[in-house]
């Protein structure tokens, strides 16, 4: 029998998406980086928190990491 090989999941993938017990892909919210003083308080404040992958996305997440998703 010939030996199957385990597919890699990519590292840009493995930092930057989380996967939920419920198998959502959980993300981190953009505009957090730079030029953050004259952004209000609560505009940073609600990036804090991560967010779902959308629909349209997930797709090309899950072919960055196969077996995980």
């Amino acid at each position: 029998m010939k030996k199957k090989y385990k597919l890699k999941v990519k590292s840009a993938a493995k930092k930057r998406f989380k996967i939920t017990g419920t198998g959502k892909v959980k993300r981190r919210n953009v505009g957090m980086r730079h030029l953050l003083e004259h952004k209000s308080s609560s505009k940073k404040r609600g990036k804090r928190l991560d967010n779902d992958v959308a629909k349209s996305d997930l797709r090309k997440v899950k072919q960055l990491m196969p077996g995980v998703v």
